[in-house]
């Protein structure tokens, strides 16, 4: 049942409708055409089969091949029309009067090449310019709509990590534990699906790993991978059972309304070795530091750098963020309705920090044959420095 609370405002609709009309303005750009569906869902408030195009001035339009029905009831815009064919997107455009797009852009980074051929052809002799980085950047920065759903979001990780200690028991395998974790989270309402925008990346929940599972490389844009239950998946849990005394990491993202918060903590059946806990220590003292120095205009890179060097000046920069010349090299990530936001905090990136970002941090030490300890909260960026939206305690939980 579709209910009103479940769609976006149409005042927020508007405004960012708005910060993309007025990115156009002052690229040149005569219109986007927005379609990949993370992008399609924050400009239109709908993820159904459809063409969103915005001009530079104007009302946007809503082309639905898809369910038009639940389009028009999910979507506040004003402008829906149906869709048989793409060969009728000139046609609807002219119709209701825009101007034809000298220069149109469009996702280049995330659309398939089919469909840009398609788009050429049909907006000749159109020039297509890529709009990606602006339209990530306008995601970036979120409203006060977004940082409420994030919270309740954060709230819910907090949930399920709380139900870890009566979940887990000793010799069962990684792979029986997520399942009673996730299906957990499901029945807090977490939509299931994870989006992330880097081509070939995905990831079902998250990744639960315990001991040298933690250590296992995988493919995967992140510090831990693990083996999964085949080659077919590669990431993850799997079938290795859990034994005392080793680090149990639940690193698992909760999605409420489209909004993500990634959450990762670290369990334990009995006492760890003291040297993993203080590792573990180093990451929480490491976390403290960045979130009073992130603040707004510092460089992203600046802030990896940083966490590298405290990793260095403690004697684990061989084991931060990965092992060997494959490590990660960032130490958090922008979060929203997709799990690869901007801003990176990676190394060599320029772009500065601003007031209202939402960033997963997640400093972390892999010991190969042992597993990781560490830590992930997501955070809003404010004027300060960071505020840590997950409440559940940072300490390693020893069961």
């Amino acid at each position: 049942m579709l209910t009103p609370e479940n769609h976006i405002p149409e005042s927020e609709l508007n405004n960012r409708i708005a910060s993309l009309q007025r990115m156009l303005s002052r690229g040149d750009i005569d219109a986007a055409m927005i379609l990949q569906r993370a992008d399609l869902y924050y400009f239109s408030g709908t993820i159904q089969q459809a063409s969103l195009f915005v001009p530079a001035a104007g009302d946007p339009i809503l082309m639905v091949y898809k369910s038009q029905e639940r389009a028009r009831a999910e979507s506040n815009l004003h402008k829906i029309e149906p869709l048989a064919s793409p060969k009728e997107i000139p046609g609807i455009i002219r119709r209701h009067g825009p101007g034809w797009p000298q220069r149109l852009g469009l996702e280049l980074d995330v659309l398939p090449a089919a469909q840009y051929l398609n788009l050429q052809s049909l907006f000749e002799p159109a020039q297509i310019v890529d709009v990606s980085p602006e339209v990530r950047a306008i995601r970036a920065v979120k409203s006060a709509y977004e940082l409420t759903l994030m919270r309740q979001a954060a709230s819910f990780s907090d949930q399920v990590a709380a139900a870890v200690p009566d979940l887990v028991q000793a010799g069962m395998t990684e792979v029986e534990l997520a399942g009673r974790i996730e299906a957990e989270a499901r029945r807090l309402g977490h939509q299931g699906v994870i989006r992330m925008r880097l081509w070939g990346n995905e990831l079902f929940y998250g990744h639960l790993l315990a001991g040298p599972s933690g250590a296992v490389p995988s493919y995967l844009s992140s510090p831990t991978g693990g083996t999964g239950v085949s080659p077919a998946v590669a990431q993850s849990a799997g079938f290795r059972k859990i034994q005392k005394h080793e680090p149990i990491v639940v690193d698992y993202v909760f999605v409420y309304q489209g909004y993500l918060s990634d959450h990762a903590r670290i369990f334990s059946l009995g006492e760890l070795a003291q040297d993993l806990v203080q590792a573990h220590q180093a990451m929480l003292e490491l976390q403290a530091n960045l979130k009073s120095e992130i603040r707004p205009g510092v460089p992203a890179g600046d802030i990896y750098d940083a966490a590298l060097a405290f990793a260095r000046s403690r004697g684990y920069a061989d084991f931060f963020m990965g092992v060997g010349p494959q490590r990660i090299r960032f130490v958090g990530h922008g979060i929203g309705i997709e799990l690869d936001e901007y801003p990176f905090l990676n190394q060599g990136q320029n772009m500065p920090i601003q007031a209202g970002m939402t960033i997963a941090l997640e400093p972390k030490l892999i010991f190969p044959g042992r597993g990781v300890v560490g830590i992930e909260n997501t955070h809003v960026v404010t004027e300060a420095g960071l505020e840590q939206l997950g409440k559940f305690p940072d300490d390693i939980f020893v069961i």
